[in-house]
């Protein structure tokens, strides 16, 4: 059973509608009293119902203290081009005294974005264009690398470009994975794996786990580098079974996807202490 070491944590993801019902805003403050590590916002920058998730991000940043940000996750194709948001997040980093995560996707939706104006890619392609993306990513946060930064890649080319800045902390890179390409980009080259359990396969936990593993193993990397997230939805899991999860298959942060306040308060005051009462039963 794998055991990779990392603190259990928990997290919400957030719709950022910008409904007059809705305040995206007001639930990360609760997110943040009631205890939670983190707080992620979903990213459809094509939705004219939504709000833009990174001037969201930006502003929850300025309106909480301790919790910690990320898109869940960002759309790569509409994020362009990689350095801008590698200064992007940086810069968010900075401002907020290292509480920026950055999660990435390939992309999906390809008809919208692609009337939004973004690329449209094919599975492979997406891979492709996400692996290119991170190394000018971590090139451009390297602000005391040798010289300017030069990627030469089939879709991002960075010639002679400017580094820095460098983030406040080591910000990882959690991509939202659900296919055996992607999982073993995971390996390759990113800090987290962060899937949805209602998209998932039976069995896909220690399938993706495998994949990474191997993949990371292949690249010279330590596997337990590599933390395992995953988004869950309100009442489709108990917290015996989240348990399970995180001693059978790793899982170390929780992400819950709910823009109710009651579920986000019940959660927080029930089942994280069951889970993580569980947990450490378990591994005793």
């Amino acid at each position: 059973m794998p055991d990779y070491g990392h603190p259990l944590r928990f997290a919400t993801f957030i719709s950022p509608s910008n409904s007059p019902a809705h305040r995206p805003v007001e639930l990360a403050q609760l997110s943040e009293r009631l205890g939670f590590d983190f707080v992620t916002f979903q990213d459809h920058p094509y939705k004219a119902d939504f709000l833009d998730t990174w001037t969201l991000l930006s502003w929850v940043a300025a309106r909480t203290e301790r919790i910690g940000l990320a898109g869940n996750v960002l759309n790569l194709p509409l994020r362009q081009p990689p350095a801008v948001l590698a200064r992007a997040s940086a810069s968010l980093d900075l401002l907020s005294g290292g509480r920026t995560s950055l999660g990435l996707g390939a992309g999906f939706f390809w008809d919208a974005v692609q009337a939004a104006g973004g690329r449209r890619l094919t599975p492979i392609q997406g891979v492709t264009a996400l692996g290119e993306a991170i190394d000018v990513i971590r090139g451009t946060w390297d602000a005391d690398g040798p010289g300017t930064l030069d990627v030469e890649g089939e879709f991002y080319q960075v010639r002679g470009a400017e580094r820095g800045p460098a983030p406040a902390h080591k910000i990882p890179i959690w991509l939202g994975a659900q296919k055996p390409k992607m999982q073993d980009l995971v390996g390759r080259k990113a800090d987290g794996w962060l899937p949805s359990l209602p998209a998932m396969e039976p069995g896909g936990l220690p399938e993706g786990n495998a994949i990474i593993d191997d993949a990371a193993r292949a690249a010279g990397r330590d596997p337990r580098d590599i933390t395992r997230l995953l988004n869950i939805f309100p009442g489709q899991q108990t917290a015996e079974e989240l348990a399970r999860m995180t001693i059978e298959d790793g899982v170390s942060i929780f992400i819950l996807a709910s823009d109710d306040p009651d579920t986000l308060q019940r959660f927080a005051a029930e089942t994280i202490p069951a889970v993580r009462d569980h947990v450490a039963r378990g591994r005793t």
